[in-house]
């Protein structure tokens, strides 16, 4: 039978991540929560108080003995879409790489809102096993991306998971509009890999 621990009663366990990275920042210090955000990516301890900041509820459960798998290295990449230094940068582009896929789809999503310039990495990504994986990819590349990257984002409008698609047809529309590509160059494209020029409604 597992131990059942009794947290601080200031620790917010329970509150949504973001105020739980909030509350961390204003008792560590940013700098300090984000050396552990990188901590935890990187799969090493950053404390038991850390931990419950990072995971809430569900770090109190490993904590008490539940497997911890690839929990603590997620919880690191998501506290870093709530606090940042360019320091973390390369740990993030290195979680791309992560085997678990929870953990290269957020650290995708950490790329896309921290602007990281890793198109060749997201490319790669756009074909991953993971459906949620190649959807976070294509819209990191779309926000990064140039128009040499229109044909990648194109294959995977005949992806077999809808959501893909649907992450393909929004990344080619951002392309679209921010290279003020015309519908027959588009076209030319799709029809170069074998894509139909318009799809059924999703």
């Amino acid at each position: 039978m597992h131990n059942k621990l009794e947290p601080h009663p200031d620790l917010p366990i329970d509150l949504p991540t973001a105020e739980r990275i909030h509350a961390a920042v204003a008792h560590y210090g940013e700098q300090t929560v984000i050396d552990n955000s990188i901590a935890l990516l990187r799969a090493k301890n950053a404390g038991k108080d850390f931990l419950l900041y990072a995971g809430g509820r569900h770090a109190l459960g490993i904590l008490e003995g539940a497997p911890a798998l690839y929990w603590p290295e997620l919880w690191g990449a998501r506290a870093l879409l709530y606090v940042w230094s360019d320091g973390a940068a390369p740990y993030i582009v290195v979680g791309l790489n992560n085997q678990a896929w929870r953990v290269r789809e957020m650290c995708a999503k950490v790329i896309l809102l921290r602007g990281l310039e890793v198109a060749p990495k997201l490319v790669r990504l756009t074909t991953d096993e993971v459906s949620r994986v190649r959807a976070a990819a294509l819209h990191a590349l779309a926000a990064q991306g140039t128009e040499d990257h229109l044909a990648t984002i194109v294959q995977r409008l005949r992806d077999p998971d809808k959501e893909v698609r649907r992450a393909a047809q929004q990344a080619r529309d951002v392309l679209n509009a921010r290279f003020s590509l015309t519908a027959d160059s588009t076209q030319g494209v799709e029809q170069t890999h074998g894509t139909k020029h318009s799809h059924p409604s999703e």
